[in-house]
């Protein structure tokens, strides 16, 4: 499937912030001229005795009310996003949620998910689904926080992007640039510098650090600005934590791009401790940008 043709996949499971989550990706999709496909899963464990279990009867009252949750994400899509509304389709299916996302991942552009759903016990927990899909996609991430930034007084602020200089924060300003040409908007290009004693300390020296990684900053985001120059960049450096400094300043944004994982990251497939405190905490959308 070429890049072009590939659609925006949001998962939604009935639940309000799956609903939002719906909302954004049509949004995203007119944003991004592209198809948005809307998947619910009412998929069980396999287990000895299943089919026992789960007798027709009772598939049959799953599928309906699976039919029924698609209905209204697709109705909510349609509402958002009338220019889209002939390219969204729906699928229910009965195979687990997790890995056919991740399996999904691979032939989409971008999987959307609210950062919990039905059964989460507070909006601190972040939901297994979206956990597992940030940690383990072949493609962004999108995750959608209660009231997601869809409305007008949302739409004038800027994307922000956290950048460390590694390869991988490389492609979150890639994302974070599209994105804010998309949407018209100003990109803030956030970078932080703090010791590891893990006290608050004032930092001596911290003029000549800050030179330095400002420097630093300048390279991680060297041809952007020729590339999308109609997007405004605003570089902010600071000598702080990664994820204090985010978190406030994504009061002020309407959307957060982060890499999967940054300095210190060990494995491909382990999500940062940056991009994880952000899912969980952040209160608007945020794309790990695998």
């Amino acid at each position: 499937m070429s890049e072009v043709s590939k659609p925006i996949l949001v998962a939604v499971d009935g639940s309000r912030i799956a609903l939002q989550a719906a909302r954004w990706a049509a949004v995203e999709a007119s944003l991004q001229g592209c198809a948005l496909h809307i998947l619910t899963s009412f998929g069980v464990a396999p287990g000895e005795g299943l089919d026992a279990v789960v007798a027709a009867s009772e598939r049959q009252w799953l599928r309906q009310d699976g039919e029924r949750v698609l209905a209204e994400a697709e109705s909510i899509a349609r509402h958002a996003a009338p220019e889209v509304a002939a390219n969204i389709t729906t699928e229910l299916t009965f195979d687990l949620i997790i890995p056919t996302l991740i399996e999904r991942s691979r032939q989409v552009r971008m999987v959307v998910v609210g950062n919990q759903g039905r059964g989460a016990i507070s909006r601190a927990v972040l939901g297994s689904v979206s956990t597992a899909i940030s940690r383990h996609a072949h493609c962004p991430v999108a995750v959608v926080h209660g009231d997601a930034a869809t409305g007008p007084e949302w739409s004038r602020l800027p994307v922000l992007v956290g950048v460390d200089g590694t390869i991988n924060s490389a492609h979150a300003v890639e994302v974070a640039f599209d994105e804010a040409s998309r949407r018209k908007v100003g990109v803030v290009a956030l970078h932080t510098w703090s010791d590891t004693s893990g006290y608050d300390l004032p930092v001596v020296g911290w003029e000549g650090i800050r030179e330095g990684e400002a420097a630093l900053l300048a390279e991680s985001l060297a041809g952007w600005s020729e590339r999308y120059p109609e997007v405004p960049v605003e570089r902010v450096v600071l000598c702080d934590k990664p994820v204090r400094s985010l978190l406030e300043r994504s009061e002020r944004a309407q959307l957060v791009v982060v890499g999967s994982r940054g300095r210190g990251g060990f494995a491909s497939m382990v999500l940062g401790s940056t991009s994880t405190a952000l899912l969980h905490l952040a209160e608007c959308p945020v794309i790990v940008a695998r």
